[in-house]
């Protein structure tokens, strides 16, 4: 069977739902000026990954780590929400989309509108840190100056703990919690709507399938094929600010 390929057929999936879940993947932010990972001229082109076991066992990867954070070298923070994410912001506030599960660590979803208990961040977040034994939140602000003048390595304030961006590093375990709640909301939607994600990082490819499998609705919004497109019931390779702008509750 042919996937439906228009954007009003998207808009009419979208209109039909009950329970939308949005997963949201790089493409959406790099409409933001954000780099995604593995493309040409992406994050891990331009850098070598520091594994979690390099940062908690050597001095020397947490200083290349939290010099990368506070120069902005990786470029996760500091962008602006684009029209993507407002169209996804508007779907949450119009009730029709009840969760939006993100690859994503730029806090731009939060920062368009969407409730971020709504948010399920699967790699973490990169706009603030946090204890590596107690998980107690460390502001960015709050630890900058005493790395740049000094060159102090953040430790927690409340246990003396290692202190890292509250990111999933390669070779650091997935976050169970937000696991749990992506398969929950995978489970019980009708429409799986994916966009700007290539669908190649397990587990977190996994959702689209497992609600696919479920019963729901598979729509694939990604300038480029994936890996499942031969999946979904609907399939567009276009820009996702302009398709979401166009498809979105007024």
């Amino acid at each position: 069977m042919v996937p439906a390929m228009s954007r009003s057929d998207l808009a009419r999936m979208i209109d039909e739902a009950r329970r939308v879940v949005v997963f949201t993947g790089a493409g959406i932010s790099t409409e933001s000026g954000i780099p995604d990972f593995r493309s040409p001229g992406g994050v891990w082109s331009r850098m070598k990954p520091i594994y979690f076991q390099e940062f908690v066992g050597d001095p020397a990867k947490r200083r290349e780590a939290w010099t990368r954070a506070f120069t902005g070298a990786a470029g996760w923070v500091g962008a602006q929400p684009n029209a993507g994410h407002y169209a996804v912001a508007k779907l949450v506030a119009s009730g029709k989309a009840v969760a939006v599960i993100t690859q994503n660590v730029d806090n731009l979803h939060q920062d368009s509108g969407v409730p971020p208990e709504r948010v399920i961040e699967l790699h973490g977040n990169a706009s603030y840190a946090k204890c590596l034994d107690c998980e107690e939140r460390h502001e960015l602000a709050e630890l900058k100056d005493s790395f740049l003048k000094a060159g102090e390595i953040p430790y927690c304030r409340c246990c003396g703990g290692l202190v890292k961006t509250a990111t999933i590093s390669f070779g650091q375990a997935m976050p169970p919690e937000p696991m749990a709640r992506a398969q929950e909301a995978a489970l019980a939607c009708d429409l799986f709507l994916v966009l700007g994600s290539s669908l190649v990082v397990y587990p977190a490819a996994g959702f689209p399938l497992l609600a696919k499998r479920n019963g729901a609705a598979l729509a694939i919004v990604n300038r480029e094929p994936t890996e499942l497109d031969g999946y979904a019931d609907l399939v567009l390779h276009e820009e996702i600010g302009a398709v979401m702008s166009e498809v979105a509750p007024a």
